[in-house]
């Protein structure tokens, strides 16, 4: 074995030596550098104790902490009550974070300058503290953010074109803040934009006029998608008052004149045309009175045929709920009465009334033959599913107890047509005679939320996650929202699951509103949505938007539970939903009140559940006063969502 001599042994491990230090080593400095900071803002901040153990030299297992390639890349620390101001000097070191989420804490000042240092940050969520001031330049720096939250805070001054800087951001929520002035032309892929409740004024620029109406309410703007601005009505155009002209005296009198001198053929042509006009008069009424002679055995034709049409055996079932009704053409005769159309009410009667700017691609007759299936008997009557052609259908409710005139009747069901909401089921079209009343409402072939929770939970079930219950959850309490907004005395009255129909993507559209009005209770029919009803409410018609409140607060826990309420269509003798979760301690919420299907769940979206459920104890207090009103119930929920990947854009981390 040959032996080398010290001075070969001694370049070799030189050579060793340079050949190690050339390869990357773990960035621990960094990562200490990570944690330092973190320890700074736990104790520059107060609030409950972070559920950190600084014993340990990682932070990367600290509750809220995510690390990557030895880095903190997020920093989720929602609803903690944090309160203070951020100092300087932290973010300057978490250059790699890319999602900080403070949300929902009592934060106040202005941000730190060093923010900017986070060049790499994506996801900021900061709404629902405190910060004040005008937005910081500093984040028009962070050219990488896509998702930006600043809501429910209290800047001030105007909205800077500095977010123009932002070209990647899809979303920018700025609502419930003191901003003013008008809004710069965001020429930004922006995916989600509000800013409401704030004192903005001036027109909405080009650029945002793709937003609906929900995303500059309360504040003082025009334009698309609201009421026009003053300069953008039309103005009648002005003579030109250049040149020499008349005196408008003289020139005004002068004219007057002249017009007032009518020449007599001008007066022989007035009367020859009178004469005309007068006989095509005379010839119209006479033809119009024979095409109503025509009509009038048309509607026998037509409770003819739909007797015809009541012989005709069928064997469809359908499902209200669990409860199977045996269905046929005789169940579509029923809908109208065995065919008879508007006995006794004169022929206005005999037409389908429609609202607004609704397609009239189909009247009464089309109604009576079309094919129906039973949908479900409700607290107001029965809902069908009508079958026009091969791409018109619709759902019809035949209203059952309503007790009033012609003319009240009419007055209260233009109120509901004129409800105009993406989040609700718009009501088309109406017929009223003295025997019938139905309403015609847009299909929705999803179903209802009732049905989605309780309908099938065997084998091949999909699981409803987290994203799908929220967007419910958001939809439904906007469109409350908005009948809430529409005036002190507008409510809902019914508000329960199986009236949250869904739409292909689960949003969420409330139908039935405004029925509690219009039907009179009936001792002969059973309540069957107490586990919904306000303990003040005791009369059904006495409805109130703190009642809707209520109602919509144990749908947030159904929602979370997977459980039906007591005396619910679907669970006629299930548990008192609001008093069994309140009985359950919040540590033991996980294990006893989580839907089983969300026990998979991220850390983050845990935490979003557990508001969410407190939410809905607020909502269910047996006090009214003590109960949220709605706009505060979609802020809250809100912000419990601050993003969906399949309301937006997905962007890769």
């Amino acid at each position: 074995m040959r032996v080398f001599p010290n001075s070969s042994m001694a370049i070799l491990s030189v050579f060793l030596l340079t050949l190690l230090l050339s390869f990357p080593l773990p960035s621990t400095q960094d990562l200490n550098a990570d944690r330092a900071a973190l320890l700074s803002l736990r104790s520059a901040v107060g609030g409950r104790t972070f559920l950190w153990n600084i014993k340990q030299t990682s932070p990367c297992n600290w509750a809220g902490v995510k690390c990557e390639d030895n880095r903190v890349t997020a920093l989720r620390l929602p609803g903690v009550s944090l309160s203070g101001d951020i100092p300087e000097g932290i973010f300057g070191n978490l250059t790699r974070l890319r999602t900080l989420s403070l949300r929902l804490n009592a934060l106040s000042g202005s941000l730190p300058n060093d923010l900017s240092t986070s060049a790499n940050l994506r996801h900021l969520y900061l709404q629902g503290n405190r910060f004040s001031g005008e937005i910081p330049e500093v984040l028009f720096s962070l050219t990488n953010l896509v998702r930006l939250n600043l809501a429910s805070n209290s800047f001030t001054g105007e909205i800077s074109s500095g977010f123009t800087n932002l070209t990647r951001l899809k979303t920018l929520f700025l609502e419930n803040n003191q901003l003013s002035g008008s809004i710069p032309d965001l020429d930004l892929p922006l995916v989600q934009f509000n800013v409401s409740n704030n004192s903005l004024n001036g027109s909405i620029p080009k650029n945002l006029q793709r937003f609906k109406s929900d995303s500059f309410l309360q504040t003082s703007l025009c334009g698309k998608p609201l009421k026009l601005c003053p300069t953008e009505e039309t103005v009648p155009s002005q003579p030109s008052s250049g040149g020499n002209r008349t005196p408008p005296s003289v020139e005004g009198s002068n004219e007057k004149k002249e017009k007032n001198k009518l020449s007599g053929g001008a007066i022989v042509g007035i009367v020859i045309g009178c004469v005309v006009g007068f006989a095509l008069m005379v010839l119209l009424l006479m033809v119009l009175c024979r095409k109503k002679g025509k009509e009038r055995p048309r509607a026998v034709d037509v409770s003819t045929i739909k007797q015809q049409e009541t012989e005709i055996p069928g064997d469809k079932e359908a499902a209200d709920n669990g409860n199977v009704y045996s269905v046929s053409a005789a169940a579509a005769a029923a809908m109208t009465g065995n065919g008879k159309v508007g006995e006794g009410n004169g022929p206005a009667s005999k037409k389908l009334v429609f609202f607004g700017n609704a397609t009239k691609v189909f009247d009464l007759e089309d109604l009576l033959r079309a094919s129906a299936e039973v949908l479900g008997k409700g607290t107001f009557g029965t809902a069908y599913k009508a079958v026009l052609d091969a791409v018109t259908v619709v759902a019809v409710k035949r209203l059952k107890d309503v007790m009033m005139a012609d003319k009240e009747f009419r007055e209260k069901i233009e109120l509901v047509g004129a409800m105009d909401h993406e989040n609700l089921v718009p009501l088309r079209a109406y017929y009223f005679s003295r025997d019938e009343k139905l309403l015609v409402y847009d299909y929705m072939p999803m179903g209802s939320l009732s049905a989605l929770l309780h309908g099938n939970r065997g084998a091949g079930r999909s699981p409803l996650n987290w994203d799908v219950r929220s967007r419910i959850a958001i939809g439904a309490a906007r469109g409350l929202d908005y009948l809430h907004s529409q005036g002190t005395m507008t409510s809902h009255g019914n508000v329960k699951s199986s009236n949250i129909l869904l739409t292909k993507s689960h949003g969420a559209k409330v139908s039935d509103f405004g029925l509690a009005q219009l039907v009179g209770s009936s001792a002969t029919t059973p309540i069957r949505t107490t586990g919904y009803r306000a303990p003040e409410v005791t009369d059904p018609k006495r409805v109130s938007q703190k009642g809707d409140v209520y109602s919509f607060g144990v749908v947030l826990l159904e929602l979370i539970t997977g459980k039906a309420p007591s005396n619910s269509v679907m669970n006629e003798e299930g548990v008192d939903l609001p008093r069994w979760v309140k009985s359950v301690a919040r540590d033991e919420w996980r294990r006893e009140v989580f839907d089983s299907e969300l026990l998979s769940l991220a850390t983050e979206e845990e935490e979003m559940m557990a508001e969410m459920v407190q939410l809905g104890i607020e909502c269910t207090s047996q006090h009214p006063d003590k109960r949220p009103e709605m706009s505060e119930v979609v802020r809250k929920i809100e912000n419990l969502r601050p993003y969906s990947s399949s309301d937006q854009v997905d962007e890769a981390d």
